[in-house]
């Protein structure tokens, strides 16, 4: 796969002087062309200034947006408008004309292009069986469902035939079933057309449903970035931490005796480890904490176990588990997140 956007050494502030606030703080990080690929992180990370930094909705202050290896930042306002038209963007609030019909809608960037308006009106119902919405060509935004709305929204981005497509938390407003059906529609999209997906979100939910990479965002910079299934079972900052286990994970709570932190790579779901540890070795030991997920059949994400006091029961325990596949174990009892 090869590069479609490099961010380099990307700054941005607002404001000035004691009000400065650094929205963006040397970040870095690459998309690969066809993937989907997710940033998140709490409320105030930078994560929507970041998006609006991709097509140059928001200058950056310094650093560069390369796009296919050529630079935004040093191209004229004609070609940059050219470039944008090809990194469509789609928003929570999903920014349809309230004047328009679905049709009209999709139809507007067309306008804008100077495509011929039956070329368009064409164009426009093709992309609306696309997003399985053929009978509301002549509906208004006001006579649709949230869910609607946002398909509306992302056959008006595909209308300018775009290589990537920005969602800036395009699933926030619409309730979960709506979401996931969205989500779905966006990894259509991606497989059929090509198209590369960036997915702006503070959930990690939307991001283990269909992302291949994440980049976590914190105060304005990159705090860790790499595969999904990576993140989840092993998380290296406590942004990080703070994003995949919610609810917080109780270290601080944990009894002061042996205590081992392991970390589910990608295993089967059908190997449940703690049930075979007590059936194989004879073994049982207590689940101090966990949270685990099941992403296509395979379980990542981490388990804190309280070991046997007898060293030599709490020695079996740990080679047998450092023995299993797509597993690995540390001791945390010293760990604090």
């Amino acid at each position: 796969m090869s590069k479609i956007i490099e961010i380099e050494n990307l700054c941005k502030t607002f404001g000035a002087g004691d009000d400065q606030v650094a929205a963006l703080q040397n970040v870095n990080l690459s998309v690969e062309k066809g993937e989907i690929f997710g940033i998140i992180g709490l409320s105030g990370a930078g994560k929507s200034t970041l998006v609006r930094c991709i097509n140059l909705l928001e200058r950056p202050d310094s650093g560069k947006v390369l796009f296919h290896g050529r630079d935004l930042m040093a191209l004229t306002p004609r070609q940059l408008r050219k470039e944008r038209r090809i990194i469509s963007m789609i928003f929570q609030s999903f920014n349809l004309l309230e004047q328009r019909t679905a049709l009209e809608n999709i139809c507007f960037p067309m306008e804008l292009a100077g495509v011929p308006k039956k070329q368009a009106e064409k164009r426009a119902e093709e992309l609306l069986k696309e997003v399985g919405l053929p009978d509301k060509r002549d509906f208004y935004p006001v006579q649709l469902s949230g869910g609607q709305k946002q398909r509306i929204a992302i056959a008006r981005a595909l209308a300018s035939d775009p290589e990537v497509l920005l969602c800036d938390e395009a699933t926030s407003a619409l309730d979960p079933k709506t979401t996931r059906d969205t989500l779905r529609l966006l990894q259509d999209i991606n497989t059929r057309l090509g198209i590369t997906v960036i997915i702006i979100t503070h959930d990690m939910k939307v991001i283990e449903e269909i992302c291949g990479r994440v980049a976590i965002l914190n105060h304005g910079k990159v705090a860790e970035c790499g595969a999904v299934e990576d993140i989840f079972s092993n998380p290296q900052t406590s942004a990080g931490r703070r994003l995949v286990y919610p609810d917080g994970m109780p270290y601080e709570q944990l009894p002061t005796g042996r205590v081992v932190r392991v970390a589910f790579n990608g295993g089967t779901v059908y190997q449940p480890l703690i049930a075979t540890l007590a059936i194989d070795c004879g073994v049982k030991v207590n689940i101090l904490a966990a949270d685990t997920r099941n992403i296509d059949g395979k379980v990542f994400g981490t388990m804190i176990l309280g070991l046997p006091e007898d060293e030599k029961e709490a020695a079996k325990a740990m080679n047998y588990i450092q023995s299993q596949k797509y597993v690995t174990v540390e001791e945390v009892s010293d760990y604090h997140a």
